[in-house]
């Protein structure tokens, strides 16, 4: 016997015809769960139609995170979709040995070398965690030598990213940073040996700053190191071979790296590596047997999904050293173009810099920050994302426009955009030539308290140049306007 289900009259419209049912017109849920059940369809288009509203990720230049992989790619991450992280024993390993391998960790050498490390959700779990190692270790050294444990600190620059700070408010520890200057807008290696004492965990080095791009010197100290290399870790390695970073230096002990950035995998998996296991305290390993098999676990979570390590070794597998060394050499090529076409309008000053993260960083060649934040919003219009920024303290002075040139960002796109930042400045108001003038303002006659009145003579033409300034001055109608 054969059972049939018969559908509602409104089930039947909305399937036949999502946009005539009355779903459409009827208020979207934000704060409660709806009472009862609607179509697959009608639910799918619904959301759907809303997720266009995001905008475009490929045309966001504002992000560092891969908005592209290949089909086969895309493939097997929805073949892995409901496979558990904690589940997997194999492609994790995998993938840490090969970083590992990439970095010069001593433990990775020989054919079969293994490497110790974890896959994370991004480089904030990967920091916090090789920053707990450090924290540990230092607590452990101290309460050994009979000294005070209570007061650790990291020393980094004042362009660290936010998950710096995130970890020093979260587990107690003091961020010492140092300031940037117009000169330089990473951290000076002399300046931050000056804040080094007896309370320092370890000294956070940046292998590619968020704000310009470039390496910070890793190879000045006399304290146990941290490399942030969430975007130059799956850079350095292919193009600046020859530059030492990683645990090729004695003091480096452990490094993050992005795998969703120029690792080229979605948005969702990043990588901890440690110089070894001294540099790990067993303390924090826990281990766990009720999956099936003993299973060492260090991270901030425990379920996760497992389709983020799954493209990743895709791509170690796929593109090779020589596949991502042909992707970086092409990103950086055409961040050199963009850097040329930006040069040639005569408008701005680039500020990122020749070896770093394939991006251009660039600013206004006079003090006006709107400017900067205009032009953002200009290229808004044509859909593209251009972040305006301010710069950390003791230069918040200065305002910096970021492009990141990721995989995905072509010479066709790149020629697009400088199009629409050529055509952007003619439109801002600075490149609109401005007759300037004085006005004199008095008060009306017989009535000193009275409204102002702009006299019809009081217009005068000058050939001086004019500091401009804005100031509010009382008008006819009791509203205020600035003048300038």
């Amino acid at each position: 016997m054969v059972l049939s289900i018969i559908q509602s009259a409104d089930e039947t419209e909305a399937i036949s015809s999502i946009f005539a049912s009355r779903y459409v017109h009827e208020p979207l849920p934000r704060y409660k769960m709806p009472k009862k059940t609607i179509p697959k369809e009608v639910a799918y288009q619904i959301i759907h139609d809303e997720l266009m509203l995001d905008g475009n990720p490929r045309l966001n230049l504002a992000s560092f995170v891969t908005t592209w992989m290949e089909p086969e790619c895309d493939k097997l991450m929805s073949e892995a979709i409901n496979k558990n992280y904690v589940d997997m024993d194999e492609y994790p390993n995998r993938c840490v040995n090969m970083i590992g391998q990439m970095f010069h960790a001593p433990s990775a050498k020989g054919k079969h070398g293994t490497s110790l490390g974890v896959a994370t959700v991004g480089s904030s779990e990967a920091i916090m965690l090789a920053g707990l190692a450090f924290k540990k270790k230092w607590q452990n050294k101290r309460k050994a030598e009979g000294k005070p444990y209570d007061r650790p600190n990291i020393v980094t620059g004042a362009n660290v990213q936010v998950c710096w700070e995130k970890f020093a408010r979260y587990f107690d520890v003091e961020l010492k940073e140092v300031k940037l200057t117009e000169r330089c807008f990473v951290m000076d290696p002399v300046k931050a040996v000056e804040l080094v004492d007896e309370n320092t965990i370890c000294v956070a080095a940046i292998l590619g700053s968020t704000l310009n791009g470039e390496f910070e010197d890793v190879k000045l100290w006399n304290t146990p190191i941290h490399v942030d290399a969430a975007s130059g870790g799956f850079v350095a390695p292919f193009v600046y071979p020859d530059l030492e970073w990683d645990f090729r230096l004695p003091l480096v002990k452990s490094i993050n790296v992005s795998g969703h950035k120029y690792g080229l995998v979605y948005a969702g998996v990043g990588w901890v590596i440690w110089r070894s296991k001294d540099d790990l305290p067993e303390e924090l390993v826990f281990h766990i047997n009720y999956l099936g098999a003993d299973q060492p676990t260090f991270t901030l979570n425990f379920s996760k999904g497992a389709s983020q390590i799954v493209a990743q070794y895709y791509q170690f597998l796929r593109m090779g050293f020589e596949g991502y060394k042909h992707v970086i050499e092409n990103c950086i090529e055409n961040a050199r173009t963009l850097r040329k076409g930006l040069e040639k309008t005569g408008r701005f000053e680039i500020v990122s810099k020749d070896q770093g993260i394939p991006l251009v960083a660039f600013a206004f060649k006079h003090d006006d920050k709107s400017l900067a934040f205009d032009l953002s919003k200009a290229l808004r219009h044509h859909g593209w994302i251009v972040p305006a920024y301010t710069m950390p303290a003791d230069i918040e002075h200065m305002t910096i426009l970021r492009v990141v040139v990721r995989e995905d960002f072509g010479r066709q796109m790149v020629d697009k955009l400088l199009s629409h930042i050529k055509q952007a400045l003619v439109e801002l108001k600075e490149t609109v030539p401005r007759l300037t003038f004085t006005v004199e303002v008095k008060p009306s006659e017989g009535d000193a308290d009275a409204d102002m009145q702009i006299a019809e003579t009081s217009v005068h033409w000058t050939k001086d140049k004019h500091k401009m300034f804005h100031k509010e001055v009382k008008v006819t109608g009791g509203k205020t306007k600035g003048v300038c």
